[in-house]
């Protein structure tokens, strides 16, 4: 048989004996266990044998008042929340004991279920401060390889880089852009012995074809028109270390062949020369496409493909990791927050309950996008639902009111118009011109809206 969760403690400070009566009953009707003390000083006795989940103090008692209670409690250590209890109730005492750490002021007489209420909310703040400790601490202490996660899927990839990091075959990454790919691939090459040389990234799909060559394998001088001097190639910058191939399925198919050498033999040759050059390089190569739907269609070589393909690794999207969201926003809130020289503002629960209720098709770069945005616009207040963007409240069932504070119908509109077009883009694997025919709008009209939202900042 199950043992039952140990009842909460409260310690009840007040020189009546009818009240503490009242409140023990009451108290112990709803499953606290109570323990009493009649002045301020046997209250600190109490406190320094410890254990209390909170304590409800008088203002007024003999020997020690519960202001200076409270004052010597908190120098004592004691974080407990304190409730006060006045019948002679002003602003300026209730100030004087929030200002001395207070939790919260109850004028008497009161209603048992006015101090019922309390505590909850008390015990709800203190289950919220433990989280968000947990979560700055998890978060302080996560980041091995620079990947903050927790879900048994990253648990997985994290096992995955220790395994493969000192081994140099090729590895293939796969996943929607913003998981996290080039990331992987520098936590690959840090934890193994190229760690000391040099980690190129090059992005396949961002430099014109008619240069791709001479970028990755250099030129020879007089090689072309342009070509005054020799140069070395990102493939020849990369010896001894990690050559990344971002978005490899965007390499044409000429270049394909070239690059397929290359790993064969491990050896460069220049554009224009006639002497290939022994490299030593590690290739790990990313993609947002699916590289055997490509290999099928004939835009991707096959023999190629088992070349990079030694060693595959998927990153999942962070929709399917959600129990991630919770450390990544703590960690995007403490790096952020240093970078802008501000505290750290308290997040109201609506707001990860929007996080974890929204569908991230932007993945990992989009959350770190928000947090950075609702950070800059909150100003130095507590973050609110108010401050998270209409298309992630559209992403969950909208709670009781909120449609009454928020009544913009164009608003609305614009958010879920941004919201669908992000979907269509990472459903494409970011082909803009594929996401325009499935939404049913021209190719123009995409890129001004793209532009128009700002989504280009966000990496779309």
């Amino acid at each position: 048989m199950a043992e039952s969760a140990p009842r909460e403690r409260v310690l009840v400070v007040d020189d009546e004996a009818n009240l503490r009566y009242m409140l023990r009953r009451c108290l112990e009707g709803e499953g606290y266990a109570v323990e009493e003390a009649a002045d301020g000083l046997a209250g600190l006795s109490a406190v320094e044998s410890g254990g209390f989940d909170y304590i409800l103090c008088d203002v007024r008692m003999p020997r020690l008042d519960g202001v200076s209670f409270l004052k010597a409690a908190r120098e004592r250590g004691v974080e407990t929340p304190v409730i006060m209890l006045s019948a002679y109730g002003t602003a300026v005492s209730a100030l004087e004991a929030i200002e001395a750490g207070a939790f919260d002021y109850v004028f008497k007489p009161f209603h048992p279920e006015e101090i019922l209420l309390r505590l909850r909310r008390a015990g709800e703040r203190e289950r919220l401060r433990r989280e968000n400790e947990s979560l700055k601490e998890a978060a302080l202490q996560a980041g091995r390889h620079g990947i903050v996660a927790r879900s048994r899927a990253m648990r997985e990839v994290l096992g995955f880089i220790t395994q493969v990091s000192s081994v140099g075959s090729a590895v293939l990454i796969s996943g929607e852009s913003g998981t996290g790919k080039e990331l992987v691939a520098l936590a690959i090459h840090s934890g193994g012995a190229r760690a000391s040389g040099p980690f190129v990234a090059v992005n396949c799909g961002a430099i014109p074809e008619q240069l791709l060559e001479s970028e990755l394998f250099g030129h020879v001088r007089g090689a072309f028109t342009d070509a005054v001097r020799d140069r070395v190639g990102l493939y020849e910058a990369a010896e001894g270390g990690t050559l990344f191939l971002d978005e490899v399925g965007e390499l044409p198919l000429s270049l394909q062949v070239k690059l397929l050498r290359v790993l064969q033999e491990g050896e460069v040759r220049r554009v224009g020369d006639t002497q290939s050059r022994a490299v030593d390089v590690r290739v790990v190569a990313a993609t947002g496409r699916g590289l055997e739907e490509e290999v099928s269609a004939g835009r991707f070589r096959e023999d190629l493909y088992y070349r990079l393909n030694v060693l595959p690794l998927h990153l999942p999207p962070l929709r399917e990791r959600k129990e991630d969201i919770p450390l990544l926003v703590e960690h995007f809130l403490i790096v952020h927050c240093a970078r802008l020289g501000r505290e750290r503002p308290e997040m109201s629960p609506e707001v990860m309950e929007a996080l974890l209720g929204y569908g991230w098709p932007g993945n990992v770069r989009e959350l770190e996008n928000l947090v950075e945005r609702m950070l800059v616009l909150s100003g130095q207040g507590r973050l609110t639902l108010e401050d998270v963007p209409v298309h992630i409240r559209l992403g969950r069932p909208a709670p009781a009111g909120e449609a009454g504070r928020d009544l913009d119908l164009k608003r609305w509109v614009q958010d879920l118009e941004a919201r669908l077009i992000r979907e269509a883009l990472a459903v494409c694997q970011g082909n803009r011109s594929e996401a325009a025919r499935r939404l049913k709008i021209s190719y123009p009209t995409l890129l001004s809206k793209i532009k128009g939202y700002g989504l280009e900042e966000e990496g779309v």
